[in-house]
């Protein structure tokens, strides 16, 4: 079953496109033209390189093009909590202290990446990020760090897939992956569950899906996923602890265009870009009826956010920036970082 709403060409008509880069550069983010169909737009928003692009092309051929400096840390950061910030304009991850009076303190860079998108944390505060390859690199990835950490404890294949949200089950340690659609053609994606974070994933389909944006898990084990249809609708489903399969919710909300999945401790809460809103719901069989709304008044395209305690942290790539707002009342930022290229997903990494 689907989500009650459709949205249409119209209600993304800013979104993002890639466009051809000039001068053998880095391909770079425009506005989609008046014409550009849902379907495209949504391909743009997944998989476009802005900026400083990892993609480059040189004699036809597209080859990664990873920042080479050196990923560093605060030597004082592991004490502190800590919030992850992907660019995908620089494909860096940036980490900030989450502390009284060092909110906006940068405290460390993670570097070489080529595409970084979702991010998720696990109960011991190991970070998870999910790394977009191009397929003629090499297979995309979902790449683990400890808590403060500067170099991978661990790299997961997610191969012939754009992966873009992760979520970790705290009652098993699975890690689930959405895949927005397979490298090869833009094709149908899925979720991919690696048990207990490790080896081979196990993969899901649910057949009113195309695209799976993003997912969370509940502290039940229960996992929550959005997306779109291949008629660009909007989807929502959960798939069960235990269960083998994904059944699809059907909301009593509309959702223009899917955000980030979130558990926030007693309802799910889903994100809506377009409308820069975040729903809470309470989800019974295959049904989620709207409970709260958090308004997150100057956002735009808020991608994946993370309610943390009181607030809540959105990634404004529209913006170039991430804001704070409070949770669940929203309204008004009551904080702002600026400086950034193309912000995708946040996480916090409580200090051990």
């Amino acid at each position: 079953m689907r989500i009650s709403s459709s949205a249409k060409c119209a209600s993304i008509a800013a979104a993002v496109t890639l466009l051809a880069a000039c001068n053998n550069a880095a391909s770079q983010l425009e506005f989609a033209p008046s014409g550009a169909t849902q379907q495209n737009a949504v391909k743009s928003i997944l998989h476009a390189q802005p900026l400083r692009s990892s993609l480059a092309t040189t004699s036809g051929a597209i080859t990664a093009h990873p920042d080479h400096s050196r990923s560093w840390m605060d030597p004082d950061a592991k004490k502190d909590d800590l919030f992850y910030i992907s660019d995908n304009g620089t494909d860096d991850v940036y980490i900030y202290a989450y502390e009284p009076g060092r909110g906006k303190t940068l405290v460390g860079t993670l570097t070489g990446f080529s595409s970084p998108k979702g991010i998720c944390v696990d109960k011991a505060g190991n970070v998870f990020i999910t790394n977009q390859v191009p397929l003629r690199v090499g297979p995309s990835t979902v790449v683990e760090y400890a808590h403060g950490g500067t170099h991978p404890i661990a790299t997961l294949i997610d191969s012939a897939y754009y992966p873009y949200g992760c979520s970790v089950d705290p009652v098993t340690g699975n890690l689930a992956v959405t895949n927005a659609s397979t490298s090869y053609s833009y094709g149908p994606g899925d979720v991919a569950i690696y048990p207990n974070a490790k080896g081979a994933p196990i993969n899901y389909l649910d057949s009113d899906f195309d695209q799976y944006f993003f997912c969370g898990y509940d502290n039940k084990g229960n996992l929550f996923v959005d997306g779109l249809s291949s008629g660009s609708a909007s989807e929502f489903a959960k798939l069960p602890k235990g269960s083998k399969t994904l059944k699809s919710i059907t909301l009593n909300q509309t959702v223009q265009l899917p955000g980030g999945v979130q558990w926030d401790g007693k309802y799910v809460a889903i994100g809506d870009q377009i409308a820069a809103t975040i729903y809470q719901f309470n989800v019974s069989g295959s049904v989620g009826t709207k409970v709260g709304i958090t308004p997150l008044n100057g956002g735009n395209y808020v991608r994946q956010f993370w309610i943390y305690g009181r607030k809540v942290i959105g990634p404004d790539n529209q913006g170039a920036n991430v804001k704070f707002w409070n949770y669940p009342g929203g309204g008004t930022a009551t904080k702002s970082i600026n400086n950034f290229k193309y912000p995708i997903a946040a996480t916090v990494s409580p200090a051990k």
